[in-house]
């Protein structure tokens, strides 16, 4: 099989290359070169820039199948789909659970979930465009590609190479031990999809051609974020005694919490069905412990600062 990745050597598409690798396929990557050059040097890499619609070197070549990890906005897939034509077989896009409305939905929603309205008048990615141009990228790739579209629609992310600091943030405290300061309910639920399950999924969906959209979530039965904190503690080794402390001055999107994620919680049947794995917690933060001590613990972009959480557990303690 002859696959061509757009956008292969971050995160979620350094897992999926590292799978479709190990399933035994030809790649080809397509992207600015900016990101990882040195990741898979044996691989034919294909430089272009899908924000200026640079994509000429696409303009020859055949593939089984393209998977579409870097398409944000409709204007991406749709001149993708332009450079491409009729020259690959399958459209693997990579989309999100932010695709689905926000009210109205109890723990458990499938693929059937309505979504929220396309957005195509902004190129501008924030909380309120994200989800809706999403949408409108679905849309655009089942329209042009048919039963040859698939859609994949990742719920939270973990593992190693994660650039968000999310799940890392509480993986590097929980291994530090001690008090730990959470700015929401301990029982807060969690779902987590490990970035090596989602690359499974993505595979197994192009070996067996599957046709619709499929959610890569976390288990069913979802941890809650005070247990997340106590397994990535025993991973590490260290003790922790979890501190509720307000959540009134938060920045925004801190580290896994989210006063509504029962609205979040999606159901994984579809994609496990289709052959998607569930790593157990316990490896993804200890892989995710491995990774982080390796590359020298560098300042998270999120999550408190040592002298923050300082402050909140001094308060709490009064």
């Amino acid at each position: 099989m002859r696959i061509l990745v757009l956008g292969g050597t971050s995160f979620i598409g350094r897992a999926i290359v590292d799978d479709v690798l190990r399933a035994g396929a030809e790649v080809t990557l397509f992207g600015r070169g900016k990101t990882g050059p040195e990741l898979f040097p044996q691989l034919t890499r294909l430089i272009g820039d899908r924000d200026t619609g640079d994509y000429a070197v696409l303009r020859d070549g055949t593939w089984d199948a393209v998977v579409d990890v870097s398409g944000y906005v409709p204007r991406h897939v749709a001149q993708s789909m332009d450079a491409l034509g009729d020259r690959v077989g399958r459209y693997l896009f990579i989309s999100s659970h932010a695709v689905y409305q926000r009210t109205g939905l109890g723990p458990g929603s499938d693929e059937d979930t309505p979504r929220r309205p396309p957005v195509r008048d902004t190129e501008e990615l924030d909380d309120d465009t994200y989800g809706p141009l999403k949408v409108a990228c679905e849309d655009d790739v089942v329209a042009g590609y048919g039963s040859r579209a698939t859609i994949v629609r990742p719920g939270k992310v973990a593992g190693p190479y994660d650039p968000s600091d999310t799940f890392t943030y509480w993986v590097r405290r929980a291994a530090q031990g001690g008090r730990v300061a959470l700015p929401a309910d301990p029982e807060q639920p969690v779902q987590i999809i490990d970035s090596r399950d989602l690359a499974r999924l993505v595979v197994r969906l192009l070996v067996d051609e599957r046709t619709g959209a499929f959610n890569a979530v976390g288990p069913a039965e979802p941890t809650t974020l005070g247990a997340l904190i106590e397994t990535c503690a025993r991973v590490a080794g260290t003790e922790v005694e979890i501190v509720p402390v307000s959540p009134d001055v938060l920045p925004p999107l801190f580290p896994l919490v989210r006063p509504n994620w029962p609205t979040q919680q999606r159901s994984s049947a579809r994609a496990r069905a289709a052959g998607m794995p569930a790593t157990p917690l316990e490896v993804t933060a200890a892989d995710v412990l491995a990774w982080d001590r390796e590359r020298g613990e560098p300042p998270l972009q999120k999550g408190f600062s040592p002298e923050e959480e300082h402050a909140l557990l001094a308060r709490q303690a009064r």
